[in-house]
């Protein structure tokens, strides 16, 4: 049952990919149980592959499960109501590249069906928020990446949307942009705005989110808070801002000092997030995702594989050819000639080289010819009979009319 302040819920939420006779062949999503509330900035962690994307489109209505139930806003996913209060910012923004940025929100703004006054009032006001006050005439083709991600979050909240979905909001962003994002998504969740992020940048997670999840095969391995998953309790973390001498001296007496802070000491995201992956990868978890890379092949940097230079290889060639032929000189002893010399072998070779060189004459006989066409005798009378034949007609008009005379 979905709580009056829960915003998604999936209960035993599974998806598997088969391939065309039917046999699963990967399973994406796990039996994946989890809840996000109303005014949460929840975000969920995991490496690639390990089901976050196929989640948030089973979540949208993309993707149909293979098993298990989800609900967004108190509705099934694909649910129209529901859509229209749902601001998505996709890992890449397709937007149409003829359209400038004002175009494109004002395109956006139509599919909800906002009036032109409430469009005109929430694009300005949105190409101001997100720094493209200089280019609304721009076509969104020529935008750099951080520009397009800047026009796809302003073209996810033309909407107003209660529950805002991004994946991996800051990438491509310049460090200004970055923090700009950062501070708007901490507002926005004051403001009451549920936000489910998607990153990888962990040090962003750990600034904006108050609860995170970190999946890995599909699964959902760790669930709470920050400051429930990052503290070390076993450790007590004291800061202060000047400790004296004469304060180390006296320890116990400064811990009672009102100036001293004392916290339990919190491990890094980071840290704690590839601890989770690297425990579920001792456990043999199967997983259709990437893992961690080993160590650097050995043929990366290799002096033995390196790519020979020809031009180089060459030019040693050369030179040990060169060296090798003068030392081949200076090693070799000259033959010389025997003083008995055939002179009829001399004779029969030179009188075969002349007879190569001399021109024979080709004489008519010596040209094949055709074979004869057969004679063909003609008649003449014939042709004779053939060339008259039209004029026949004339003489036997001539005969008729004589007649007729008579």
């Amino acid at each position: 049952m979905v709580e009056s302040n829960c915003v998604i819920e999936t209960m035993g939420l599974t998806k598997k990919f088969r391939d065309f006779w039917g046999h699963t062949r990967v399973i994406a999503v796990d039996q994946l149980d989890l809840r996000i509330y109303e005014g949460e900035v929840f975000g969920l962690l995991g490496p690639n592959g390990s089901g976050k994307s196929t989640t948030i489109k089973m979540l949208l209505g993309l993707l149909n499960p293979s098993r298990g139930l989800s609900k967004v806003l108190g509705q099934p996913p694909g649910d129209v109501k529901m859509n229209k209060r749902i601001g998505y910012l996709p890992e890449e923004s397709y937007l149409y590249p003829y359209l400038n940025a004002r175009e494109t929100l004002d395109f956006y703004g139509r599919i909800f069906g906002l009036s032109r006054a409430e469009r005109k009032s929430r694009i300005d006001s949105l190409i101001e928020m997100v720094g493209l006050t200089g280019n609304t005439r721009r076509p969104v083709a020529e935008f750099s990446k951080g520009m397009m991600r800047r026009i796809g979050l302003a073209q996810s909240l033309i909407n107003d949307p209660d529950l805002l979905i991004l994946d991996e909001p800051t990438s491509g962003l310049d460090p200004l942009g970055t923090r700009q994002i950062k501070e708007l998504i901490v507002e926005l969740g004051q403001r009451g705005k549920t936000i489910l992020l998607c990153s990888h940048l962990l040090a962003d997670v750990e600034d904006v989110c108050s609860r995170v999840g970190i999946m890995y095969g599909g699964k959902l391995h760790k669930l709470g808070t920050l400051d429930e998953l990052l503290s070390k309790s076993e450790s007590t973390q004291i800061e202060t801002k000047h400790l004296s001498p004469e304060a180390i001296e006296k320890i116990k007496e400064i811990i009672q000092d009102d100036q001293i802070e004392i916290q339990v000491p919190k491990e890094k995201l980071e840290d704690y997030f590839l601890r989770i992956v690297e425990q579920a990868q001792s456990e043999k978890v199967a997983t259709s995702g990437a893992l961690i890379g080993g160590q650097v092949s050995d043929f990366l940097g290799s002096a033995e594989n390196k790519p020979t230079d020809m031009i180089s290889d060459l030019v040693k060639g050369k030179e040990l050819s060169e060296t090798t032929a003068q030392s081949d000189q200076a090693t070799t002893t000259p033959i010389t000639p025997t003083k008995t010399v055939d002179k009829n072998l001399l004779s029969s070779l030179t009188k075969d080289d002349k007879a190569a060189n001399q021109t024979v004459p080709v004489t008519s006989e010596d040209i094949p010819q055709e074979p004869d066409k057969p004679q063909v005798s003609v008649d003449h009378n014939l042709i004779d009979q053939l060339t008259d034949q039209p004029d026949k007609p004339a003489e036997d008009s001539q005969d008729d009319d004589a007649e007729k005379d008579r």
